[in-house]
């Protein structure tokens, strides 16, 4: 790497970097919202940069993956690209998505100052709360800086097979929490202000990373690690300043890719005090799914894949500016809404949901997927487009989803029509239109079953600060509640996968 100063330009923030030339732009462009999916090897499109001044030479993967226009234009893929002097990049604006919560609840007072953290594959959000009132004094959120090598679960897991890449990742996001806890102490005026207590809840791969554990069992068959229990630390342990005795601790997973932010999910949807059959319902980056009440329940994950939040989709992106993110039809026409009032640059995951809805609608869509027009793309508004490969990773997201409801309510003996209440949690859930996730058969619930329910896992991982909550008891008890099914194991399993594929006209 050239050690001599370079200057990049970054609009449309009007920032300018200096970095040492020869620098790998993914790891400039990252803390300025530039993703990377495919964890920058060269296999998606999703860190699109345009150049607007000086050069990046095309690569091969370029070549093959932006269309001629795109590459006349200035598009590049900011993964295949090294700092250079002269570079002035036109960036996507991130605009952070990440629910907050602000939920009451029961809560027994206790003296001190807590933080609850949701560790997210995607994103990360925060909160300070003062314990003896339980009102929460400060908010921050960020973009996991891991996912610059994957966006998905098994991209993470695979960097993390090497002790090398283990350590990376682990120190990549205690450092980054530390700084958002440091961060959260400041913005409320508590600088120097000791922290009693944090609570952490994420999934199986988070918090393995996390907490140093060896991924190498997710990464194979049947996907069941060996460490899911609660892991406790003190903040000096973690390189944390935060008054030497803080307890922190990531709370238990429930099975192979079913985390402790769907235990935390459970306490804050109340689905163990319930009488009525309840279903909880995460997406995100992954899918998790909850069917039970306070006699039992059981918990399955289903390999959704990213395409909800618009990772392996041609002109997929999350919910940024420029993202269409909702699909109507009108007067026989798409009509389509871009989040920040801007020209339409590509398509989330709530929108493509709708745009498959109102393909269907229009019979653009046949119910096998398939295009009706000699599979010519469905133009939105331009420049984005849904092709067949688009609906194909709906498919099959939605199709995993679909499986894993109908095989857990199969396994408690339950229909659709037996379920009082559908708890829609997760940042693409609360984001989904309910009607078209029905009509492309996400799940088979009327609207008025469905509930979204906010960051659930962020409003647990505050329940838990207060131990023996009046209203759930002890999270420990219940995760001996909780009955865990490998989805993959049920040989039944692949039958109702394909079947749930179909969009039911």
């Amino acid at each position: 790497m050239n050690t001599r100063l370079v200057r990049l330009v970054l609009q449309p923030f009007g920032k300018t970097v200096e970095v040492p030339g020869g620098t790998p732009l993914q790891e400039v462009l990252f803390a300025h919202g530039v993703e990377f999916p495919c964890g920058g090897k060269g296999r998606c499109r999703g860190c699109r940069v345009k150049v607007l001044a000086g050069d990046l030479p095309l690569t091969p993967p370029q070549q093959e993956r932006l269309s001629p226009a795109e590459q006349a234009a200035g598009w590049r893929m900011a993964c295949q690209g090294l700092a250079a002097d002269g570079l002035v990049l036109e960036l996507a604006q991130w605009e952070a998505s990440i629910l907050t919560d602000h939920s009451q609840f029961e809560f027994t007072p206790r003296p001190g100052l807590g933080v609850a953290v949701d560790l997210g594959t995607t994103t990360l959000v925060a909160q300070l709360l003062d314990l003896p009132t339980a009102s929460v004094l400060a908010v921050a959120t960020a973009l996991n800086s891991q996912a610059q090598f994957g966006a998905d679960i098994m991209s993470r897991v695979q960097y993390a097979l090497t002790p090398e890449g283990r350590d990376r990742l682990r120190q990549m996001i205690r450092h980054q929490l530390g700084s958002m806890i440091q961060d959260l102490l400041a913005g409320s005026g508590r600088s120097g202000s000791p922290v009693d207590a944090v609570v952490l809840a994420g999934n199986t791969v988070m918090h393995h990373l996390f907490c140093g554990l060896d991924p190498e069992p997710l990464s194979r068959y049947p996907f069941e690690p060996t460490e899911l229990d609660r892991q406790v630390f003190t903040d000096s342990a973690l390189g944390w300043s935060l008054g030497g005795q803080t307890s922190v601790q990531f709370l238990p997973c429930l099975g192979g890719f079913v985390g402790s932010d769907i235990l935390a999910g459970i306490l804050a949807c109340g689905q163990a005090q319930s009488s009525d059959l309840t279903v909880l319902l995460d997406l995100g980056t992954n899918g998790e799914v909850v069917v039970g009440n306070r006699d039992r329940l059981f918990c399955a994950s289903t390999a959704a894949g990213p395409a909800f939040e618009g990772a392996r989709i041609s002109m997929g992106m999350r919910a940024a500016t420029g993202a269409i993110s909702e699909v109507t039809v009108a007067g026989g026409a798409y009509q389509c809404k871009v989040l920040g009032q801007s020209e339409p640059r590509g398509l989330c995951g709530s929108g493509l949901v709708d745009a498959v809805a109102a393909g269907l609608e229009l019979g653009d869509i046949l119910p096998s997927g398939r295009l009706a027009k000699k599979m010519e793309p469905i133009r939105l508004t331009p420049p984005v487009c849904v092709t067949q490969a688009d609906i194909r990773e709906l498919q099959l997201a939605k199709g995993a989803i679909a499986a894993g409801i109908r095989m857990l309510l199969d396994q408690w003996g339950a229909k659709s029509s037996d379920v009082a209440r559908v708890y829609l949690a997760g940042a693409f859930g609360n984001y989904i239109n309910r009607h078209s996730a029905r009509r492309i058969g996400l799940f088979d619930f009327s609207p008025d079953q469905v509930e979204p329910s906010g960051n659930t896992a962020l409003l647990g991982a505050k329940m838990a600060l207060f131990p023996r909550h009046p209203e759930n008891g002890d999270y420990h008890d219940l995760r001996r509640r909780v009955s865990h099914l490998s989805l993959s194991a049920d040989p039944q399993f692949q039958d109702i996968y394909a079947e749930a594929m179909g969009f039911d006209s």
